[in-house]
């Protein structure tokens, strides 16, 4: 069944969303993610990979603590799987995310990276398309410091 011009503009605006989000984490904008990308009463679980689960502030404070130790991270998206019913959607997309942490002068810099998938709502609000529930799932992972070790 052939999309609508209004399902087609909802999927661009909802990738945008998606991507604009990546640009965010990786520049350490983690504020913006209130103004531009969750809805103000988004539940959030980044629990899959040892963060936590809970209210946009909870995660936006964590991400403040957390993020520094990083010096390089890219959140790249792929295989966006966006499904719009009236203004709510639904989206499963895939992220690639090599992230290097500064370990010290004695360790130097260490590589490794994340294969995960969002699993999110959406909800069209009067500034746009925003985040409703965001949950982490793991597909894999390489190269882990070792005090990041995670089951499987």
């Amino acid at each position: 069944m052939p999309l609508s011009l209004q399902e087609i503009s909802d999927r661009f605006e909802i990738q945008d969303l998606l991507y604009r989000y990546a640009q965010i984490i990786d520049a350490q904008d983690f504020d913006a993610l209130k103004t531009e990308i969750f809805h103000p009463d988004a539940q959030i679980d980044y629990s899959v990979f040892g963060g936590p689960k809970g209210s946009l502030d909870e995660i936006v404070t964590f991400l403040k603590q957390a993020m520094p130790v990083f010096s390089n991270t890219q959140h790249l998206n792929a295989n966006m799987q966006i499904k719009v019913e009236g203004d709510t959607a639904t989206g499963r997309i895939m992220c690639f995310n090599p992230q290097e942490m500064n370990l010290g002068p004695e360790k130097g810099k260490h590589l490794f990276m994340l294969g995960l998938w969002y699993v999110d709502q959406y909800v069209r609000t009067e500034n746009g398309w925003r985040i409703m529930e965001r949950a982490e799932e793991k597909s894999w992972h390489f190269n882990l410091p070792d005090f990041m070790r995670f089951d499987n």
